[in-house]
């Protein structure tokens, strides 16, 4: 068997629109699953033990199911009940509340590592609650989490591929509509698989750089 990408690479403009899609796709469910993991962490721990336990039945839900069952329920399920929703409007959908369950995990994580005596500490410096908001408890906190968060961040990119399932035309979805057309199923899914070490690789060097600016000597004495 002799292997030949030109087929293939012949529609190199299917798999740029799917390498685009897929990338907004991660980024619009990161920061919507984020406003949810801000609430649902907020709920546990400053809120009553009844609704801290809603968000732990919904966190647990989402860890403990497969995605691809969560996405089917959503875009095949919902319409039963009036709700239809297009391929691209039930992926984000469909990623953002699983994202949005771990992500809740990571920053309940992150608050609780700040110690209450280092908030003592600093009202007993004087300082005002701005402050102690912005340095003693966001910053370290934040950069408590970040590798976890840019971690899931690249999960939750690669995981985007299973929403081909619905005919979204991300990455993957365009390798499956390049496949049947050119019946060479081996070289499309390697260059598939090509790009998605290229972009994951690329968004872990991003982040790595940036988290060296943003937190400088939190990630150092890390």
């Amino acid at each position: 068997m002799q292997l030949d990408f030109s087929g293939t690479f012949a529609r190199s403009d299917l798999l740029l629109a799917g390498a685009v899609l897929t990338v907004e796709l991660a980024a619009a469910a990161m920061a919507l699953g984020f406003a949810i993991a801000m609430c649902c962490a907020g709920l546990q721990l400053y809120h009553p033990r009844s609704v801290g336990r809603l968000v732990t039945v919904y966190v647990e839900a989402i860890r403990n199911t497969p995605f691809l069952v969560q996405i089917f329920v959503i875009y095949y399920g919902l319409p039963s009940l009036g709700l239809r929703l297009s391929p691209i409007t039930a992926s984000i959908l469909g990623l953002s509340i699983y994202v949005g369950a771990y992500a809740t995990e990571i920053l309940r994580a992150g608050i609780e590592s700040i110690g209450h005596g280092q908030i003592e500490a600093a009202q007993a410096l004087g300082l005002r609650r701005f402050a102690i908001l912005r340095h003693v408890i966001v910053v370290p906190a934040l950069a408590a989490i970040y590798p976890a968060l840019t971690s899931q961040f690249v999960l939750l990119l690669l995981a985007t591929s299973i929403v081909s399932a619905i005919s979204t035309p991300e990455l993957t979805g365009a390798a499956n509509d390049i496949q049947g057309m050119t019946f060479r199923s081996l070289e499309a899914y390697l260059v598939v698989a090509a790009a998605y070490l290229v972009i994951s690789g690329g968004f872990r060097l991003v982040f790595a750089a940036l988290g060296r600016v943003l937190f400088p000597f939190q990630l150092r004495r890390a």
